[in-house]
């Protein structure tokens, strides 16, 4: 992006704390690419700050009405190409701009609105409502967390007008020269020099729950007595947290510093380990900063904070509120020195890699191209149409897959999502999405983006529904009559068993598509057999083969919430309710006991479609006679998928099992009721029984076969294939949307 883009940005210029670090930072740097001026509506620090950074800084002060007036006036004479806002005042005055420019304008979002008058009724009334409002008018709103960005579509913005950008922090800035028992000794503590210091730096306030780090520090100094706690900050609730030192019986192993004048690196270069046990967060500084200090964090599993740290691997996680777990999080990493290097030096590269201050100019400037290249192109993006809001766990996970893969070529690209449940595809998922049936709104969608995808799954198929099948082909024909590029991807073909549904679904996808990937062989033999000829037709897997996971810390920790020991060896059961199935459920509980007896793995259930699936999985552990454990429902195909990972075996009638335990590399067996599950294993490489064949002897010793040394060793090189030839499903689409 050139210096020809010229930006105004306005902010109400008596900010203080997140938003003006992150806006002061960023006009600094932006300036060195493009034109970034600035107007503050009050003469204080920060516009006296942003003239010392060399930022184009113009002051007007006065009432609403005075300031309205001149911003318009230096819109009309700045030949600006965006307009920025930042705040509610900002945002009022933006909004109401608007109308009079052909131009883009947007808003940061640094809080959530909701909360920014927690207490104050009255502000909450005027100022909170006039910024909900502001905010629905602007073209863009930019998120400085994905939590925030959920917020805001929960809350019913149009999540293909959300954008995201996380705070940055300087990673040149040099280290302090001071010694902690220089600093120490600079605040008053007194803390003996061989303490582990855990610290958190928070105003104190309900939201910031710093009474949550206080009950976590007094379990966790029961059991390692050199832990001390530094909290820096201020706030109406001090009284109330030096009284709950009191009541824990940790009042003289704790400090409170107040606010820190001088800065913050001396905090972060004394503590050993950084604290955040926020109720809401966007990106707090206090985790890159600590980061930067190569100081591990334990934080609260909310906000942006999960995507810096990685539970286990980069900081450690608990839910809110949850000191039990915050303070076995505190002591596992008092008690190893190694691990609090190991994690420091983990985050720090992250950190450094994602979240400096050049890499938030660059999104910002990405940002910027974005909205100036959907603001002048009639058409961008991708309509996916498949089996999603249904409450299959297989298909949501193949929505999550497709998605991410496209956000691959663009992580701003417009996804709009053809559901059965938008609410819940929006929610789930944080794209927008329209209800299935809503055509004018569908062709509307499709007349703005340039590719249609039909998939994953199993969609042209008349086992159960022809309506169903018709309407997947309607989908595709309007695509193409609205100008798309169609794509059926990493999809499966079949069961076609009526002449007339063959014979349509030929001539349409002949007439409409451009360009098929398939998930297995088999559904490559039935193209050819009802008279497909599109010239682009490839055999490459299901899509969910190269999904991203949680990773190993994330599932323990659920599993372990949930009763199930993580480190307990188990045989994960992947069924449904099919014809039959009475007569098989002994054979397969006969299995199980014998997987038990020999193997010592224990039956643990995960419903895919879990309504419908649960009852089945009660049926086949009640009289099982050995231990068993069912899986909750998590809405969380990343988090099912690192679950999986941790099983030893997989026995699984539902595809998608068959295909979570792929991306695992875990050892399985197919119970096939449908040619997609025998089709699927096929290419797999893994073992398939028919269901209606199924005998407990037959199953155990497919089972012990999958378990062998050898047969371990033949799904891992065959799965490490697949993966690779699954890929070409996102560069046909590609190539199709012309990247």
């Amino acid at each position: 992006m050139g210096v020809n883009v010229r930006v105004l940005h306005l902010i109400s210029g008596g900010d203080s704390g997140g938003a003006k670090t992150h806006v002061l930072s960023l006009l600094r740097d932006l300036n060195d690419n493009i034109d970034a001026d600035l107007v503050c509506y009050m003469e204080a620090d920060f516009s006296k700050e942003a003239r010392e950074m060399g930022i184009p800084t113009r002051v007007f002060p006065g009432s609403f009405g005075v300031g309205l007036k001149k911003t318009r006036e230096a819109i009309e004479n700045g030949n600006y190409d965006i307009i920025h806002c930042h705040g509610s005042r900002a945002n009022l005055t933006g909004a109401l701009l608007k109308r009079h420019f052909d131009i883009p304008f947007i808003s940061t979002v640094h809080s959530d609105y909701k909360l920014d008058y927690l207490g104050r009724p009255l502000a909450a009334m005027t100022y909170g409502r006039l910024n909900k409002l502001a905010l629905h008018h602007m073209d863009y709103r930019v998120c400085v967390s994905d939590s925030m960005r959920q917020t805001l579509i929960d809350r019913g913005f149009d999540p293909n007008d959300l954008l995201t950008i996380y705070n940055g922090v300087d990673f040149s800035h040099p280290s302090p020269s001071i010694t902690r028992r220089e600093w120490f000794s600079k605040i008053g503590c007194d803390f003996p020099d061989d303490s582990i210091v855990l610290g958190i730096a928070a105003r104190f306030d309900a939201v910031k729950d710093v009474a949550t780090t206080v009950r976590g520090f007094a379990g966790a100094v029961e059991k390692n007595e050199r832990l001390r706690l530094l909290i820096a900050g201020d706030g109406m609730e001090r009284e109330m947290l030096e009284g709950l030192c009191e009541q824990l019986g940790v009042r003289d192993k704790v400090f409170f510093a107040g606010w820190i004048s001088d800065g913050m690196d001396g905090y972060y270069a004394s503590i050993d380990i950084n604290a955040i046990s926020s109720l809401s967060e966007t990106f707090p500084y206090a985790v890159t900063e600590a980061a930067r200090a190569g100081k591990p964090t334990v934080a609260s599993r909310v906000g942006g904070l999960p995507r810096l740290i990685t539970n286990g691997e980069t900081g450690m996680l608990f839910s809110p509120r949850d000191h039990e777990t915050m303070a076995r999080c505190i002591l596992a990493l008092a008690n190893d020195e190694e691990l609090r290097k190991r994690l420091g030096q983990a985050v720090y590269e992250k950190a450094k890699r994602e979240f400096s201050t050049e890499s938030t100019c660059r999104r910002q400037l990405k940002i910027y191209k974005t909205v100036l290249e959907r603001y002048s192109q009639p058409r961008s993006g991708a309509v996916i149409c498949g089996a999603y809001g249904h409450g299959n766990a297989g298909d949501e996970a193949l929505l999550t897959a497709i998605a991410a893969q496209l956000r691959t070529i663009d992580p701003d690209m417009r996804i709009t999502i053809v559901s059965k449940n938008p609410k819940h595809t929006k929610s789930v998922h944080a794209l927008s999405a329209i209800r299935r049936g809503q055509f004018i709104r569908l062709r509307r969608e499709l007349k703005r983006s340039k590719l249609f995808i039909s998939g994953g799954g199993s969609l042209i198929q008349d086992v159960t529904s022809r309506r169903s099948l018709w309407f997947y082909l309607h989908t595709i024909s309007l695509a193409k009559k609205c100008g798309c590029k169609v794509q059926m991807y990493g999809c499966g073909m079949g069961p076609l068993n009526y002449d007339y549904d063959r014979r349509r679904a030929a001539k349409t996808i002949n007439r409409c598509v451009d360009a098929i990937t398939l998930r297995d062989p088999l559904s490559l033999e039935l193209t050819r057999e009802i008279g497909v000829t599109v010239q682009e037709v490839l055999v490459t897997g299901d899509p969910v083969l190269n999904m991203h996971c949680r990773s190993d810390a994330d599932a323990a920790a659920f599993m372990r919430s949930h009763d199930i020991d993580p480190d307990g060896r188990y045989i994960c059961l992947g069924l449904r309710s099919w014809p039959g199935f009475d007569e098989k459920c002994g054979e397969i509980r006969k299995a199980l006991r014998a997987c038990y007896d020999k193997h010592g793995l224990t039956p643990l259930f995960m419903p895919m479609n879990y309504d419908l699936d649960l009852p089945v999985s009660e049926q086949v552990a009640d009289g099982l006679g050995i231990p068993f454990k069912i899986m909750p429902k998590t809405d969380d195909a990343e988090l099912e998928i690192a679950i999986m990972r941790q099983m030893k075996m997989c026995v699984a009638m539902r595809l998608h099992s068959l295909l979570y335990a792929a991306c695992g590399e875990v050892p399985s067996v197919g119970l096939s009721y449908d040619p997609k599950v025998s089709g699927c294993a096929q290419y797999l490489g893994i073992s398939c029984v028919d269901f209606d064949k199924v005998t407990a002897q037959g199953l155990i010793d497919e089972i012990d076969a999958a378990l062998s040394e050898t047969g371990a060793d033949m799904i891992s090189r065959r799965f490490e294939y697949i993966k690779n030839v699954e890929k070409m499903n996102i560069e046909t689409a590609k190539r199709l949307l012309g990247e």
